[in-house]
This record gives C-alpha cells, sequence and structure tokens, in this order.
C-alpha cells in the first residue's frame, strides 16, 4: 500500500496506551525517524494568517542560521486539507542538528493564537543534500565506533589466559 506524498506530515494522535511508568510528563505521539527521513528542511503548520512570516523566521534562528523560509500555503493546499485561517511554512536551516532542535522545541507550542504543527520535509531536499546528510551520518557513526572502542578496556592476552 503506497502512502500519499503528503501523508507523513498529518499530525498524529498522542500514544494514550503506553504503561503509566514509559508515559512521561507529557502525551506524545510514537513516531519513528530515519536517516533519510530527517531533513534540514521543516514545514511548520498553523501559523496564524495575519502576515506573521517575519516574526516566525526571528523565532527560528535563535535556534541557528535560517537559509530560507517561505510560504508554501497555496502549494501545500492542492494536496492535502490545512485549518482555516492558517499558513503554511517552508523552513530550511543550515544544519540538520539545528533543525532536529527547533522541531522538537516549537511543535505543539502555541504561536501568536495558533498551535503550530512541524514536520520534516525531505521531498524538499536535492539529491547532493541527501548525499552530504547520509556522508555525514556515516562519518559520524565511524566516529562513534571509534570512540566506544577506546573507551572499552584492552585485555592483554596474558591476563584472558590467567582468568
Amino acid at each position: 500500500m503506497q502512502a500519499s506524498s503528503s501523508e507523513h506530515h498529518k499530525r498524529q494522535e498522542y500514544c494514550t496506551t503506553r504503561l503509566k511508568y514509559r508515559q512521561g510528563r507529557e502525551l506524545k505521539a510514537v513516531k519513528v525517524y530515519t536517516v533519510a527521513s530527517e531533513s534540514r528542511h521543516l514545514l511548520i503548520f498553523g501559523v496564524p494568517k495575519i502576515n506573521l512570516q517575519a516574526n516566525l523566521k526571528a523565532k527560528l534562528q535563535g535556534f541557528g542560521k535560517v537559509q530560507s523560509c517561505i510560504s508554501v500555503t497555496s502549494e501545500i493546499s492542492s494536496k492535502m486539507e490545512l485549518e482555516a485561517f492558517t499558513d503554511v511554512f517552508a523552513v530550511k536551516f543550515e544544519r540538520l542538528e539545528v533543525a532536529r532542535r527547533a522541531k522538537k522545541m516549537l511543535d505543539a507550542q502555541q504561536f501568536y493564537g495558533g498551535t503550530l504543527h512541524i514536520s520534516y520535509a525531505p521531498e524538499r531536499e536535492s539529491v547532493e543534500e541527501l548525499r552530504e546528510k547520509m556522508q555525514q551520518r556515516k562519518n559520524e557513526v565511524a566516529f562513534r565506533i571509534l570512540r566506544n572502542q577506546k573507551d572499552q578496556p584492552q585485555f592483554s592476552k596474558k591476563s584472558r589466559e590467567a582468568t
């Protein structure tokens, strides 16, 4: 079964079936992201339609450098149903870590009377951006493996034979 291209942008229901000790202080929607599905590109839904682009960009710049912030309401409205009187913005950050932090901190937060919904937009990436993202992840994993090997105690052959 193939999902539509905008299916992953819909807000999911909060998980209420988790055990009490696993729930945490706030209810969360449970979703897993792969390396390919995370992105420097974000779609921000639920921004009130009162010309807030500059205010939104200023808020996002508090997390890191924003390369672009444009309204894509008309483009998205043709693909999916949007909340009335709201805009959708496509934002591109300079670094993936900044986009992750901004998404985590601002998702489901109030902004000028509207509740923001933020989702990754990997479909807006170029092939070169995807290639860079995969290479970056490969380098991070190699670095962690090397660091973990250094942290583990090295046993000599004699000490293994004595035990």
